[in-house]
């Protein structure tokens, strides 16, 4: 709407959409405020780990994911309070990087105490792993438990991954959520995890060996990782597939047939540079119409967490993904995987989603509008 005027409360709900070539437009008794650029309900942060804020840049780039997994788990432990400084730092900066609501990872109940504070909208998933041990499935459930139970609703308990969660973990996962969340997986990230489930061989053999753990109980089903994930996770919840860069179309048809209530597909481009430097081939999803939205992961695999900053990578490297597309990624899709569209995600009369100014485009209309390394977001509200 080009010089579309928006009307909000003083709550910043919006309570008018004003479009000056309306034949019915009627300008607003008090001038409004002129904004340089596009005006964009705030960001959704579709999967983040915040707890992991510490660990930035003590993990190096390019190591791939197996290496960066042995450091997440390895370095981890650090006095609780600069884990809690940083916690509460990170959230702010996603504030005024134009974040209104976030899909938090989370092991441990570190964020519990930010998240009730915080002008951000979180979603809590409490993630669960047992290194694919059946026989640990109870002792696994049982020391993350406390952090389900500290963490504010919304939340749900999620799997990790398919390459570490047995069939029980899973029974017990599904077992406490209700039925009606969201859920989340990391999804297709290497080569090795879908080799693991074709043939039962490859890196994670070892990888699990590092840990004290073995494959002697599993057997590889001969299908890609995402095959087995969905026949132990619950298709009436809305799930979220969470990196996806090896995920091929027929996958991406399986599961959104399989999704009974929405399946959404996460995509952290700057992370996956980061760690493996890759990136999926978002044609794919746009082909299928599939629902993609945007996530920043842990600063242990990302330099900052800002969704502008993966819009611009998208840009960079894929840059036939439209502009409009890109910020539906960034803002309804997401709102909608967490289940926030009904006050977040876009600009509606009688929503509150966050008001943020766009600046510094190419371009000069939606269909040649491009992000530059300049753009750059403002928070107006």
């Amino acid at each position: 709407m080009r010089n579309g005027i928006i009307v909000l409360d003083d709550a910043g709900r919006v309570t008018d959409l004003l479009d000056p070539a309306s034949p019915d437009f009627t300008a607003p008794a008090d001038a409004p405020e002129r904004i340089d650029g596009i005006l964009i309900p705030g960001f959704i942060n579709a999967h983040c780990h915040l707890e992991l804020s510490h660990l930035q840049g003590k993990s190096a780039t390019g190591k791939t994911l197996l290496p960066f997994l042995v450091d997440v788990v390895t370095l981890r432990e650090v006095p609780q309070a600069e884990i809690e400084a940083t916690i509460r730092e990170q959230d702010r900066r996603m504030w005024e990087a134009g974040i209104q609501a976030v899909g938090d990872i989370c092991n441990k109940p570190d964020t519990a105490a930010v998240k009730r504070e915080s002008p951000i909208s979180y979603y809590s998933f409490v993630e669960m792993f047992d290194f694919l041990q059946e026989d640990r499935a109870q002792a696994s459930y049982d020391m993350y438990l406390p952090a389900y139970d500290a963490q504010p609703e919304p939340k749900s308990a999620v799997p990790h991954a398919p390459y570490t969660v047995s069939n029980a973990l899973y029974a017990k996962i599904n077992a406490l959520n209700r039925g009606h969340e969201s859920v989340s997986i990391h999804n297709q990230e290497t080569v090795a995890e879908d080799e693991l489930f074709l043939t039962g061989r490859g890196d994670f053999r070892e990888f699990f060996a590092g840990f004290g753990a073995n494959l002697e109980q599993f057997t590889a089903p001969g299908t890609p990782s995402i095959y087995h994930a969905m026949q132990h996770m619950v298709p009436r919840q809305r799930t979220l597939f969470v990196h996806n860069t090896l995920t091929t179309p027929e996958a991406i048809l399986a599961a959104t047939t399989w999704g009974e209530n929405g399946v959404y597909w996460v995509t952290c481009p700057n992370a996956n540079l980061y760690i493996e430097n890759r990136l999926p081939r978002y044609a794919h999803f746009l082909n299928a119409g599939a629902k993609v939205c945007i996530g920043t992961d842990s600063l242990t695999s990302n330099w900052q967490l800002s969704v502008l900053e993966e819009l611009k990578t998208i840009n960079r490297y894929q840059s036939y993904v439209p502009f409009t597309t890109l910020l539906q990624w960034a803002t309804l899709n997401g709102a909608e995987a967490l289940q926030f569209d009904q006050e977040l995600g876009s600009l509606e009369s009688g929503k509150r989603p966050g008001l943020l100014a766009l600046e510094g485009l190419a371009g000069s209309d939606p269909d040649s509008f491009r992000f530059t390394p300049d753009c750059r977001i403002r928070r107006l509200i």
